[in-house]
């Protein structure tokens, strides 16, 4: 089933973000999972969910300490999420996700990303995104899609996807079956290394640039946009395959 190249391209490529750039992204997300409640994530499940997952892309334990330690010590940070879209060269199109506690100056460092990169503009709300579709995806070492699909339906997870390509399974769930979703493949396959895990936006159609100067200047409008310290995800629906 499904489009497991595309997907894998997709998802790799979207943002070419450094470690640096994801440590932060799961320092906010987690001190706000924390903050959200208890800074506890036997009695914060939001917390427990967010930890797992930041495990899963590698977040070293000292990252996910200090960020739990900052809700303790009582920190009065506040961020607001808010969402940007735009076109970039050719037919690249791209989401952007922040987390700030600045929102006119987060829109204004992307507006500036887009206004210095040849051939994009910044978009309305939902120009780009009803374009893309909001879920939870997983990609890891696993070839048998029936057992792996009777562990989801038994997890009570809403399967949108599962697809095999060359011992790597991809599977996908609606957004708010993720947390679900990540238990019952951990149960299934214990100490289960992830490629990809995590709640994303997929695009239904994707594009390969091929002209130099597209390339050129998708790739400084996605330097300039992971530069942005308030910009949290990006999403785009450009594949680096041919």
């Amino acid at each position: 089933m499904g489009r497991a190249h595309e997907v894998r391209a997709a998802s790799m490529a979207k943002t070419a973000a450094l470690k640096s750039k994801l440590y932060s992204r799961f320092g906010k997300e987690l001190y706000i999972a924390a903050k959200s409640g208890v800074p506890d994530p036997d009695m914060n499940l939001a917390l427990a969910r967010k930890i797992k997952e930041a495990k899963s892309n590698q977040v070293p334990a000292d990252v996910i300490k200090r960020a739990i330690d900052k809700a303790k010590g009582g920190t009065d940070e506040s961020y607001t999420e808010c969402r940007y879209e735009g076109f970039g060269p050719g037919s690249s199109t791209v989401i952007i996700d922040c987390l700030t506690d600045n929102t006119n100056r987060a829109y204004t460092e992307v507006k500036t990303a887009f206004n210095k990169s040849k051939g994009s503009k910044i978009a309305n709300a939902g120009a780009v995104s009803f374009n893309y579709e909001h879920c939870g995806l997983f990609v890891f070492p696993f070839e048998d899609e029936e057992t792996m699909l009777d562990a989801l339906m038994e997890g009570e997870v809403d399967v949108q996807d599962i697809s095999v390509e060359d011992g790597t399974m991809t599977v996908k769930t609606v957004f708010q079956d993720f947390g679900k979703a990540q238990d019952a493949i951990e149960k299934l396959i214990p100490g289960v290394e992830f490629e990809v895990c995590e709640v994303t936006m997929l695009p239904n159609e994707y594009v390969t640039l091929s002209n130099q100067e597209e390339i050129e200047g998708f790739e400084k409008l996605m330097a300039l946009l992971n530069d942005i310290d308030d910009v949290n995800k990006i999403y785009t629906n450009v594949t680096s395959e041919e």
